[in-house]
């Protein structure tokens, strides 16, 4: 007998004998293409702006069976699975995938503290902390991520490349290279790199912004770490290591280069240019490294200070230049 009930996506049956599937026999193309169609869905609403219809899609697709097993799929296919949390538990088996989406679920959902290591900065003699979930906790963050992707993507600075589906460095650096290498090119460049961005951003900014399950939300950023044996709190910042983290510092930062455009890039008649702003300016930002593109100093350190509020609310701030 076949059990459906309102939160199941169109082409996916919950049953009483689904714990009798084998990960084995799982068909990985039906199972992509329902939650990539809810995950169409969600764009969909995100582009007319019906945010209540986004909030009762991305509830569908975060109590999908099939983007459960997704989400198994990818925290025990990358190179994270061999690293265990606090609790030891690695997913290895078969059995054991098949056990975790079955139990995967945000009712009464409490978050582990997340196991502390430092690891070494390329070319640098500081290392930086990378905090390393549950396999639990990082399936749950994956299956969040997938209901939260689209409203990010959909609302990401046009010249974003960190972090992105099919965008690369490669892009960033084409894009660098288009603003710069024209006999009219801008002669200063304004380089940035956010101080310190996963570990400063404001939990209370995140809450109150990020269109997500805010208890859920909360037991990410909330979740404290461990080192040395010892408990400490996170009281700002997304970790290093979260499979969400990298969306939630991207859709953090996202609005810089609308900010920037409001300024230098709109004509009298109101009119936005695609390309070159006045001043010559252009944005380009990878993850939290971004460069501006100016014809003076004086605009490049304007510039400078418009970023400067626009990170300050959210807990950030730029090196001194």
């Amino acid at each position: 007998m076949n059990v459906s009930n309102s939160t199941t996506p169109k082409g996916e049956r919950l049953t009483d004998t689904r714990r009798k599937i084998q990960w084995k026999d799982i068909d990985w193309k039906t199972v992509t293409d329902s939650v990539n169609r809810l995950q169409v869905r969600i764009t969909k609403a995100v582009n007319k702006e019906k945010w209540q219809l986004v909030k009762r899609l991305q509830y569908m697709l975060t109590k999908s069976f099939y983007a459960k097993m997704l989400a198994i799929r990818r925290v025990t296919k990358n190179k994270g699975t061999r690293t265990a949390g606090v609790d030891g538990v690695k997913w290895t088996t078969p059995k054991a995938k098949m056990n975790a989406a079955l139990n995967l679920s945000g009712k009464k959902y409490k978050a582990k503290p997340l196991r502390r290591v430092y690891i070494e900065k390329y070319g640098k003699r500081e290392k930086r902390p990378l905090s390393i979930p549950t396999m639990h906790d990082r399936a749950m963050q994956a299956l969040h991520a997938f209901a939260l992707n689209p409203v990010a993507e959909t609302t990401a600075d046009r010249a974003s490349f960190g972090f992105r589906q099919n965008r690369s460095t490669h892009d960033a650096c084409e894009q660098v290279f288009t603003c710069l290498s024209q006999k009219n090119s801008a002669q200063w460049v304004l380089e940035g790199d956010i101080k310190g961005c996963f570990d400063n951003i404001n939990h209370e900014w995140l809450l109150d912004n990020i269109l997500m399950d805010k208890s859920i939300l909360k037991q990410f950023l909330k979740a404290g770490f461990v080192y040395n044996r010892h408990l400490n709190p996170t009281k700002a910042g997304t970790p290093q290591g979260g499979i969400i983290s990298p969306t939630l510092a991207n859709m953090t930062l996202d609005g810089i280069e609308s900010l920037i455009a409001s300024k230098y890039y709109t004509s009298k008649t109101g009119k936005v240019h695609k390309r070159y702003g006045h001043h010559k300016v252009n944005f380009v930002r990878y993850a939290d490294d971004f460069i501006v593109t100016a014809d003076s100093d004086e605009t490049a350190k304007e510039i400078a200070e418009l970023i400067k509020s626009f990170l300050k609310e959210k807990g950030l701030e730029l090196p001194k230049i």
